[in-house]
């Protein structure tokens, strides 16, 4: 028997997959209690679902509970469908509320409904609070578990409130001041509380902090938590009462799956949310599918503009070979801008007023890019065929890289207009519109120019 700390990621992989599959149980079992929490997470998160679920049966309780609340999302609801025992009930109650509830999320209706059940009741109406908001909101990824005190209150007698939550609330390094009403007045930090009389009372020392509206997209709060460098932003409702908080953290973890899903949709696919290896194969097949035939559909106009200068290409067939250089160049500057553009609306850099503004910015930074070059392939076209074929080619990059540059900048702010992700709106369009756009102005100018 080997020592897992000794042996690479890949041999133990192999060797616990053989114990699942040849039903040595003992042996697997006795594989994954010399592993550490971390190392069980990611051979769980490798194998398949059945798979899984038979591995995590052999684990003991303890770190039954622990490693299922370090697995993603999709990989809890796996193991929950596959095996709804108590201990993965009794672990999903031992969940954060905004781990409940993403997983509740992944779950069909009659096994969420069941695991609700076996919830405590305080715990059960906690979790139907942050289930009651919109997803992808600050009220759904917002935490119910904070200290909070009141105005009129010492310092002695918020320690001692203090004192009897700490051992429950992991958010205990901001306290909340609120009133009567449970209206927020401001915070106080737990190291700076430690630091004053006895006898001061808490309104002297709160502070006014950034807050966030429960209904207000997740990344905006996010955005906010992360970039003001908070330790927690409060969460409220719309008569301004405290609901819970957003600590950073989560919103680090907020912005991470915003940036999966983002580099997924640019690449033309739909995100995982959990690891490779462990996906089924239908999930990457239908993550794949349905773009690739939204980009068959919008290759079909790129075929109708060919077949409308086929007499063009067929008196001078060398135009034929820079049709790829065309199309790459003009979707590779479109989606530079889109991604660009993208970035800036995450970081709340650009906004929907300024469409006007990154429209004519595109226009001027595409026309420099086709300048240089078209230039080049001036120079290099001409030099190997003839001039008139590199006047072609140039004009053509720099009047096709202005028009993509402004179409890839702008998409994004139409996108976030019509409430759609501008990643997943801008992508596909582009895709389409610059190879058909780049084609119809290269084609025109070889006639202008060829006769």
């Amino acid at each position: 028997m080997f020592s897992p700390e000794k042996v690479d990621f890949s041999t133990i992989s192999r060797a616990l997959r053989s114990h699942l599959n040849h039903a040595e149980f003992q042996l697997a079992a006795g594989l994954l209690g010399g592993l550490h929490i971390a190392q069980t997470i990611e051979h769980l998160e490798a194998l398949d679902a059945t798979e899984a679920a038979l591995a995590y049966r052999l684990l003991d309780k303890q770190t039954a509970v622990l490693v299922f609340q370090e697995l993603d999302a999709p990989v809890q609801a796996d193991l929950v469908r596959a095996l709804q025992s108590q201990i993965v009930i009794d672990a999903f109650a031992q969940l954060p509320a905004a781990g409940r509830v993403a997983l509740l999320d992944e779950l069909p209706a009659m096994v969420a409904t069941k695991l609700l059940a076996g919830l405590p009741t305080a715990t059960r109406q906690e979790t139907g609070i942050l289930l009651g908001y919109p997803e992808s909101s600050a009220g759904r990824a917002m935490s119910p578990d904070f200290i909070s005190t009141h105005p009129q209150l010492s310092v002695a007698e918020t320690l001692e409130r203090i004192s009897a939550r700490l051992g429950n609330c992991e958010n205990a390094q901001h306290i909340l001041v609120i009133d009567d009403e449970r209206r927020l007045l401001g915070t106080i930090k737990l190291s700076e509380l430690l630091t004053e009389p006895a006898g001061t009372t808490i309104g002297e020392l709160c502070t006014q902090s950034p807050v966030v509206q429960a209904c207000e997209p997740e990344t905006s709060a996010a955005r906010v938590v992360v970039d003001r460098k908070a330790g927690m932003l409060p969460v409220l409702d719309r008569e301004d009462r405290l609901l819970g908080v957003l600590t950073l953290p989560m919103a680090i973890a907020i912005l991470e799956d915003a940036e999966e899903r983002r580099s997924a949709y640019g690449s033309g696919t739909d995100p995982l949310f959990r690891p490779y290896l462990g996906t089924p194969l239908r999930h990457l097949v239908k993550a794949r599918v349905i773009w690739l035939l939204v980009l068959a559909i919008g290759a079909t106009l790129t075929v109708k503009v060919l077949s409308s200068f086929e007499q063009t290409l067929e008196s001078m067939v060398v135009l034929s070979l820079f049709i790829p250089l065309i199309v790459g160049i003009g979707g590779n500057t479109g989606n530079q801008a889109a991604t660009t553009v993208t970035r800036a609306l995450a970081m709340g850099d650009v906004r929907g007023s300024d469409f006007w503004r990154v429209l004519m910015r595109e226009v001027r930074i595409g026309a420099v890019l086709g300048l240089c070059l078209g230039a080049i392939a001036l120079v290099v076209a001409g030099s190997i065929f003839e001039l008139r074929i590199g006047l072609v080619i140039g004009i053509s990059l720099v009047a096709l890289c202005s028009i993509a540059a402004a179409v890839g900048g702008v998409m994004p702010i139409i996108g976030k207009f019509f409430k759609v992700d501008p990643a997943v709106f801008s992508n596909p369009f582009i895709s389409t519109f610059v190879d058909a756009a780049g084609l119809i102005v290269y084609l025109s100018v070889a006639v202008l120019i060829l006769g």
